[in-house]
């Protein structure tokens, strides 16, 4: 028997949970699975951040603010039991998605390469100053 399919929400409808007795939240992406939907309603007094955390981003994509606060593993395994489903993009979200993922990934790509140049410059310049003063020596 195959497994039941996910039921699919719109972010229309997911944008209508956003109160302390019905709050949804949207976390995940491409690169964990795709955007599920969460009822974390009867999470909300449990939570260690505390209800008002979650409740900022009722009814929203959450899922860079998730991603953002670097959640544990036992974090992750509990947002699964609250999953109701998965969120029903269309093209022009799906696109949207895209282009805001592809340009977190470029603006995070080449920060490291200066970083690595300034401290190739510094270690060169403590290089020849030493070579320097053992030459004047």
């Amino acid at each position: 028997m195959a497994p039941e399919p996910e039921k699919e929400y719109t972010m229309e409808e997911v944008s209508k949970h956003n109160k302390v007795d019905d709050c949804w939240l949207v976390i995940g992406n491409d690169a964990t699975g795709g955007a599920k939907v969460y009822d974390v309603s009867s999470y909300l007094d449990d939570h260690p951040g505390g209800a008002e955390v979650m409740l900022d981003v009722s009814g929203k994509d959450a899922d860079e603010f998730f991603e953002d606060i670097g959640h544990s593993n036992d974090a992750r395994e509990e947002l699964k039991k609250h999953m109701i489903g998965v969120l029903k993009l269309s093209p022009e979200e799906v696109e949207k998605r895209r282009l805001q993922a592809e340009k977190k990934k470029s603006s995070a790509g080449g920060g490291g390469m200066g970083v690595i140049a300034v401290l190739v410059a510094v270690v060169a310049a403590g290089y020849f100053y030493y070579k320097s003063k053992v030459e004047q020596a």
